[in-house]
């Protein structure tokens, strides 16, 4: 999530026991099992030896054998361009603005584009994305791309416009403009003569925006909470915003996340208690889209419907249930340029950041993990009821094999224990609330607890956490990672976490048993400066790894495990480097009991700095072509980039360009496979 977008305030006003506390029993009961110190630089956190308790099933991961990383660390940078490691280019793909079809006329560099140019081009402010290869072929394929949010004063010639006296937004072009600058772009790419090209008219390029119409699926299809002017039965909604962390399934489909979506809307009158729990607005929207309501040239509501304040005696009068389509895991068929995107309902409704799916087994169901990213907020998990048949890989209808496994299973929510352990509790009418009874003393069904998914998390006693963000699963080993961001607001110190603020954040990882719903749970490595405090640098990060606020968390098909950053207010590091892009291979990582090791002073080396972006941006998003041999990862909201497509061109000093985000295609010079 950008910073831009990020809303600090702590919506989850349960007392559940904080993750912080739990880490600190969890180190505290360790300690009394360990005796010594660890090697210099790693200290407390090695003393205490929460290595120990990680395993995956008692059983040593079996790592792709003779995988290393093949480059070195590359140093901190604060540049006008990209950075990346000795041996690699890096080439500008699709920035904003870039044309799909002939609908849209070239991106002009004043910012005079229109609303339907947008609408045919390339979205703004890149951020999670896939490769989907055509044919098997890893020089041609279709590039899925989100677009978390907008820049208007780079959007527009100069800036958004507005009355003088009332402050209100008076132009209906600009609002079109930012509404199509949202969403995803699906667009055809190639390498041809050696360079990656979009290629321009494709039949599979397409665009779906805030104002797309999109399916509502699962338990929430047909509510009466979804019925608006627009959909009178409740089975469809428009649009889908704030698309910031990715995902992708077995069968060949794109999942899109939804995650600060609540700032988009407006209720002037009293917020219902869900609305209040996920964060609606009293005051007005972002971007100020509602202001238009009324306006001569609107067609259908398009601007009245993000002001959900009731006015009417029903909800066909008003759209006081236009926000309730919003917040999903939403999946898109990029081989069906016909198809009608689908938001999967069943996987809960909150502020979604990443989609990630575990191990996949024959005649076993499939698990999806997936972040709140707000301060104090759950990680979620959903299994499906259905058990994976391999045949549905190759079905050309992709998404009724997404309403199969996606629209039909259970939704759990996390709660830590200091033992190392985990639970997973179930958001179900007989799920058990902390304070005794179930769900369904609180809710009269399944659609009610989706609606207020974080609501009934409360009830059940889920562990509030450090802004969960992106999720992605080791192929190797099946453990599922997770960044934290940072948690500013964190007012206690402990053991595991001796600051005032969490300012830098770290990765959890975990294993599900698969006997019960029980999980076992570690910190793989914490963000921190090198010259940290004492207490500050628990991995021992040195001058070569230094990173703040993992955000953007990936593996490769190879285990190799990237980490992008999104350095936010984590000045001590911020100060020092634009964010940044590191690899490392945790399954090579193991102790002395061959074990799967953390990041510590002894291993400094395995974790290493690969790509560094230009000043002002944020780097998030990464996929790979199947021969590994082609990178692509997104630069957002930079501050004086691109200067030409080669992306390490530094803008000259003194020279402004119009910011454009942008994915970088990274290639190893010798035609080899990256990392390695």
């Amino acid at each position: 999530m950008s910073k831009a977008t990020h809303d600090g305030t702590v919506y989850n006003k349960s007392n559940n026991e904080t993750f912080s506390d739990v880490l600190d029993k969890h180190i505290s009961r360790r300690s009394m099992l360990k005796t010594g110190l660890g090697a210099a630089g790693f200290s407390l956190f090695s003393g205490v030896g929460l290595t120990g308790c990680f395993s995956s099933n008692d059983t040593k991961p079996d790592p792709i054998p003779d995988l290393k990383l093949g480059f070195d660390s590359i140093a901190c940078a604060k540049k006008d361009s990209v950075v990346v490691a000795n041996g690699y280019s890096a080439q500008v793909l699709a920035p904003w603005g870039t044309p799909l079809n002939d609908m849209a006329q070239e991106w002009q560099s004043d910012g005079s584009n229109t609303a339907l140019d947008q609408a045919n081009s390339v979205g703004q402010n890149h951020d999670g994305m896939y490769f989907y290869p055509l044919n098997e072929s890893s020089t041609d394929g279709l590039l899925c791309i989100n677009h978390e949010y907008i820049q208007p004063a780079a959007l527009h010639p100069n800036g958004p416009s507005s009355d003088p006296s009332s402050g209100l937004r008076n132009s209906a072009e600009e609002i079109r403009k930012e509404i199509n600058a949202h969403g995803i772009s699906v667009v055809r790419v190639q390498l041809i003569d050696g360079s990656w090209q979009v290629i321009k008219n494709d039949e599979y390029n397409r665009r779906y925006t805030a104002a797309t119409e999109m399916m509502i699926a699962g338990p929430l299809s047909g509510h009466s909470e979804l019925i608006t002017p627009f959909s009178p039965t409740g089975e469809s909604t428009r649009g889908t915003s704030n698309n910031c962390g990715n995902g992708f399934t077995p069968w060949g489909t794109y999942l899109t996340c939804e995650e600060n979506w609540p700032g988009y809307f407006v209720n002037t009158g009293e917020l219902s208690e869900q609305q209040q729990r996920i964060g609606i607005s009293t005051s007005g929207g972002r971007y100020g889209w509602e202001d238009l309501a009324g306006d001569e040239s609107e067609q259908e509501s398009e601007f009245a419907r993000f002001n959900v304040t009731p006015t009417g005696t029903n909800s066909l009068e008003d759209y006081r249930n236009e926000a309730n389509g919003y917040g999903y895991i939403v999946e898109i068929d990029p081989h069906d340029p016909q198809s009608v995107a689908v938001k999967r309902t069943a996987l809960g409704r909150f502020r979604h950041e990443g989609c990630a799916y575990g191990k996949v087994e024959e005649g076993k169901p499939i698990s999806f993990y997936s972040g709140h990213d707000a301060r104090f907020e759950y990680i979620y998990k959903f299994v499906s009821e259905a058990v994976w048949d391999p045949a549905d890989a190759d079905r050309s209808d992709r998404l009724t094999v997404g309403a199969k496994y996606m629209d039909k299973g259970t939704l759990y929510v996390a709660r830590f224990s200091e033992d190392g352990m985990g639970h997973w509790l179930a958001l179900t009418l007989d799920g058990e609330t902390k304070a005794g009874g179930t769900l369904g003393d609180h809710f009269s069904s399944l659609a009610e607890i989706i609606l207020n998914t974080a609501g009934a998390a409360d009830l059940v006693g889920a562990t509030p956490m450090d802004r969960p963000e992106w999720t992605t699963v080791d192929p190797i080993s099946g453990t599922v990672y997770l960044t934290l961001t940072n948690n500013t607001k964190r007012d206690e110190t402990n053991v595991a976490n001796p600051r005032v603020d969490n300012k830098f954040g770290h990765i959890i990882r975990w294993n599900d048993s698969e006997a019960s719903n029980e999980f076992n749970w570690d910190i793989f490595v914490f963000g921190a400066p090198s010259d940290g405090a004492d207490g500050v640098n628990l991995s021992g990060l040195t001058e070569s790894n230094e990173f703040a606020c993992p955000d953007g968390l990936a593996f490769d098909a190879r285990g190799i495990l990237w980490v992008q950053t999104d350095n936010s207010g984590a000045m001590e590091v911020k100060d020092k480097t634009n964010d940044q892009m590191l690899a490392v291979i945790p399954t090579q990582l193991v102790d002395k009991d061959g074990k799967a090791d953390i990041i510590h002073g002894d291993n400094q080396s395995e974790l290493r700095r690969f790509f560094v972006g230009p000043n002002g941006c944020e780097i998030t998003g990464l996929t790979f072509t199947p021969d590994q041999k082609n990178c692509f990862l997104n630069v957002q909201h930079p501050g004086n980039w691109p200067y030409s497509m080669d992306a390490t061109a530094e803008t000259p000093q003194g020279e402004v360009v119009r910011p454009r985000s942008a994915t970088v295609i990274i290639r190893k010079d010798d035609g080899g496979e990256i990392g390695v």
